[in-house]
């Protein structure tokens, strides 16, 4: 039974998309021709690939390119491809409920970041067909895709959903017209067309051509684009304004990219590449299933997009293009990932990229650190992952610190490390503030050591995978074989084991009292105002990190810590005093598990039994005011 037409609603999250484009004011309204001319070019892309090994997928129409057609008097814009097309359930699909299209997240950053930053959202949450309606009051949309024999007709005002509908056939692709709006009349004009295209899409591959009818009637088709490949051109010949362009064409990013680097290889593997930094990092930069990598070309031929196994992992953030001269036209992922040019490639491209955040740390500091706001988390996954870029990685780090208030270098840390000192003290926590009153850095505070503060979930495996550099240890100050003892004097040691020694028999029956919650009682070294702490055994996880771990797997067994006690604190002296006498062997038990929950909560651990700390503060509290 044949198809026929159909009504649809948008899907709910589309509405609410369609709202924002439509009822916000925009001053770049022209952003919707660059985003038309890039979804037509990727079409034609798409088809080229395909054929490369299905010859007869082209027919007698071999020519790919891009026309556009106006029509002052009817405020008509049309354009068209002979690309790939679409069947009437990718039209569907693709224009009615961009099911992959995260517009759900888009409708959430513009709540963030309010409607006028619309603009620059568009084209990263993949909405951009639905920028039309910046100047049209209706869309039309008619479409053959390559693998059918029919055409179909979608259709919509945005107001009250859409409609698909057989149409007459026009040979393969997509043909867009755009009945303007009429206080948007004038991009249905020559000049305006021309002027827009050249801005927008003069480094498109295939051509495009504009209709010019002549006065005997008949149409001729001028090629407004240079359709030249940009990043094999000379750098000479660029303009600032041509790299930005491309960058926004192949990343559908309205903002102009914080960083690029543009590069040809020659040697064994021969290939171009010209990568960009976005300047705000996309909304799924932490999504297991987020798309990334970059567009990859065999001799100016469009492969795929999304090449992963052109750049590591952590470099997922990375936009832009590699051409290759040596591998086949007809490479596929399958190809890619066992093919030595393109570990080769992967090299160079990964070098490359390291070279620009280098040039950009030095030169650029304050772009630098937004670069690092922005992505240095996923940078030091490298830290963790990649051997081969550790150390380069490494010095590119930065870190929140004791003696800065910005995020600084492990390279700045030397710089201030005061003479004899040969250890880089760190700890990891939730947050700065949360580090930076921690208990465990008071004495290295107090010797004026300078304390890193990592507050990255992954700052404990990339600290691990560097346990030194430049040959200076980096040493956590949370545990258990932080040394202290280098710079105590034997007046001082002869004191504090005098002071070990007395707290002995407190020792022996807190190990009793605690004995299901820590593995050790010992006496500190690192504390100088708190009268406890928690501290991490050998091979064991900081709280912060473990905590995270428990949350993801449930069932998994809290690790035992070792409870250090502070000799010189005043509580902990009052205490030694109970030791040994039975009739206050209650009164001391809770003294003990009152400053046990008191450790967790300084290393921003739950406290086991919330009731029972409750009931010993409340408890203790009133023995103070009786």
């Amino acid at each position: 039974m044949a198809q026929t037409r159909s009504e649809h609603s948008f899907q709910a999250e589309v509405n609410q998309v369609l709202g924002i484009v439509i009822n916000s004011l925009y001053s770049h309204r022209e952003i919707f021709l660059r985003e038309l001319l890039s979804n037509a070019a990727d079409a034609l892309d798409k088809l080229h690939y395909r054929s490369l090994t299905e010859h007869e997928l082209l027919g007698d129409d071999r020519e790919l390119e891009i026309r556009i057609e106006i029509d002052p008097e009817q405020r008509l814009l049309k354009i068209s491809d002979n690309g790939i097309g679409m069947t009437r359930d990718e039209l569907v699909e693709n224009l009615g409920t961009i099911a992959r299209s995260g517009s759900k997240r888009f409708v959430e950053a513009v709540k963030e970041r309010g409607e006028n930053a619309t603009l620059d959202l568009i084209g990263q949450f993949g909405v951009g067909f639905y920028s039309s309606f910046l100047v049209a009051d209706r869309v039309t949309v008619r479409s053959r895709s390559v693998d059918s024999d029919e055409t179909w007709v979608w259709s919509s005002d945005a107001k009250t959903g859409f409609t698909v509908e057989p149409g007459e056939d026009r040979g393969r692709g997509t043909e867009i017209r755009l009945h303007l709006a009429e206080d948007q009349a004038d991009y249905a004009s020559d000049q305006r067309v021309r002027y827009l295209v050249r801005r927008y899409a003069d480094y498109v591959g295939h051509p495009i051509r504009l209709a010019e009818t002549q006065d005997s009637g008949e149409v001729d088709w001028e090629t407004i684009n240079e359709a030249s490949a940009l990043w094999r051109k000379p750098k000479a010949e660029i303009e600032d304004e041509e790299y930005d362009e491309f960058y926004k064409h192949v990343s559908h990013d309205w903002e102009a990219p914080l960083a690029r680097t543009h590069f040809k290889i020659e040697g064994g593997t021969n290939f171009t590449g010209l990568l960009y930094v976005p300047r705000n990092p996309p909304f799924d930069l932490y999504d297991r299933e987020h798309r990334r990598g970059v567009r990859l070309y065999v001799k100016r031929v469009f492969i795929m997009d999304d090449c992963e196994e052109i750049l590591p992992v952590w470099l997922r953030f990375v936009r832009g293009i590699v051409d290759s001269d040596d591998l086949p036209l007809n490479v596929s992922r399958e190809l890619l990932q066992e093919d030595r040019a393109t570990r080769t490639i992967r090299k160079g491209v990964t070098k490359k990229v390291l070279d620009l955040l280098e040039r950009i740390a030095k030169d650029q500091p304050e772009d630098y650190a937004t670069l690092w706001s922005n992505y240095g988390v996923v940078l030091k996954e490298g830290i963790h992952y990649d051997e081969d870029f550790r150390d380069r990685l490494a010095a590119l780090a930065r870190f929140e610190s004791s003696k800065s208030e910005e995020p600084t270098s492990l390279d700045a840390y030397l710089e201030r490390m005061p003479e004899g000192q040969d250890e880089i003290y760190y700890a990891i926590g939730p947050s700065r503030n949360a580090v930076e009153g921690s208990p465990h850095i008071e004495a290295l505070l107090k010797r004026d050591r300078e304390v890193l503060f990592l507050t990255d979930p992954v700052d404990e495996w990339a600290v691990a995978a560097i346990p030194t550099y430049k040959d200076k240890k980096l040493v956590s100050a949370m545990r258990a074989d932080l040394d202290l003892d280098r710079d105590e004097s034997d007046e001082e040691k002869k004191q504090r084991e005098e002071k070990a020694g007395g707290l002995e028999p407190l020792i022996g029956q807190m190990k009793e009292i605690l004995a299901d919650q820590v593995s050790e009682v010992r006496v500190s070294r690192r504390l100088t105002d708190s009268p406890v702490c928690l501290v991490v055994p050998e091979g064991g996880l900081h709280a912060h990190i473990e905590r995270m771990l428990r949350a993801q797997q449930k069932g998994m067994p809290r690790q035992k810590r070792i409870f250090e006690l502070n000799a010189d604190h005043p509580v902990i002296a009052k205490l030694a005093g109970l030791a040994g006498d039975e009739n206050r062997s209650a009164e001391l038990s809770e003294w003990v598990f009152l400053l046990y929950d008191q450790a967790c909560l300084a290393e921003g651990s739950p406290i086991a039994d919330p009731p029972s700390f409750a009931r010993r503060m409340a408890k203790m509290m009133g023995d103070a005011l009786s």
